[in-house]
């Protein structure tokens, strides 16, 4: 209730600014699922039933002479020190002139692909790796965009995603997003330190192609340290495939692949003695008229396999999930569905 109310009261203080800050989003996102989980056919019955699964704010606008700003919070997200800000997805502020831009503040750690930049409000069902990244930390970023802004390449040093190990680390990300009529990437190398002065790098490539109505998806990302440099020794690979027959329907298929055939001790997010598979498929309904997304039905089911080194991992051996779902967004500034 108190989230709430905070929220509410910063709505209200924007609102009453000058003419001059623009609010151009206001939206209230939320979704709920009932699902059905079972280990070895044995049903988990803690992750069985109705269940509320986000609970989103969301605004976006301009403050003139080049300055944007954007905030995303989790009303049902726990604090883990009791802190407001700990259920921030990001709160920052944008400086652009010309093809430059610089931002500050609570940030989306700058890391490629496709299934790590996508809202959790729409992922079903992930990686091992997406289960255990920290993405949301505080930082400056400095942005570059060329090609009529089919090209933006950005520079970002921020708060470790492990933070937690020590207060004074940092990770230094480099990623560059691409975005032509047919094909799009998100791809990125990261520098992240672990411990006081004990990294781990990252070379994450995200690939997106259309074709006809189908979307294809592939990410790779390959985790390497002075522990463990290996090509092809760590690595997470996502692939998914959509079909869109038209407005108001979704299919799609999707398959992970974790693994870490190493002993090297950085890598907090796939752990070694990893190696396990995800395979799934999936249907989104749209009910709405025009093209909104505003309203969304959803059913999917997915299957676990192989072995996984954390015995508190997200995914586990001979798991399967089933969950349907409904996902809906109110424009709060015209007090509807938005447009």
């Amino acid at each position: 209730m108190k989230r709430t109310i905070l929220t509410g009261l910063f709505a209200l203080c924007v609102a009453a600014l000058p003419a001059q800050i623009h609010l151009s989003n206001l939206r209230l996102e939320a979704r709920a699922d009932y699902q059905r989980e079972y280990a070895d056919g044995s049903e988990v019955e803690d992750n069985c039933g109705f269940k509320g699964k986000f609970l989103n704010i969301r605004m976006d606008g301009k403050l003139g002479n080049g300055f944007s700003y954007s905030y995303r919070q989790r009303l049902n997200k726990p604090n883990k020190d009791a802190s407001f800000f700990d259920a921030t997805d990001w709160i920052n502020l944008t400086y652009s002139t010309g093809a430059w831009s610089f931002g500050g503040g609570k940030q989306v750690v700058a890391i490629g692909g496709y299934e790590y930049d996508a809202a959790p409000i729409d992922l079903y069902f992930c990686s091992e790796y997406w289960h255990h990244i920290p993405c949301y930390q505080v930082g400056v970023s400095a942005a570059y965009t060329i090609g009529g802004g089919s090209d933006k390449f950005m520079v970002q040093v921020c708060q470790s995603p492990w933070r937690a190990n020590a207060g004074d680390m940092y990770a230094y990300n480099l990623m560059w997003c691409a975005s032509y009529s047919n094909f799009s990437t998100l791809c990125s190398v990261n520098m992240m330190e672990v411990y006081p002065g004990k990294y781990i790098n990252y070379i994450a490539l995200g690939t997106e192609l259309q074709v006809g109505e189908c979307k294809l998806r592939l990410d790779l990302m390959n985790r390497a340290s002075d522990e463990h440099a290996f090509w092809g020794k760590d690595i997470s690979m996502v692939g998914e495939a959509e079909w869109l027959p038209n407005e108001h329907l979704t299919l799609f298929a999707k398959a992970t692949y974790d693994v870490n055939n190493t002993d090297g001790s950085l890598d907090l997010c796939v752990l070694p003695g990893t190696e396990i598979t995800r395979v799934g498929a999936g249907v989104e309904y749209y009910p709405m008229k025009n093209g909104s997304k505003d309203v969304r039905l959803h059913a999917n089911a997915c299957y676990t396999f192989g072995e996984n080194g954390n015995l508190a991992g997200a995914l586990i051996d001979k798991q399967t999930l089933v969950d349907v779902g409904l996902t809906w967004r109110i424009d709060l500034l015209g007090l509807g569905f938005s447009k």
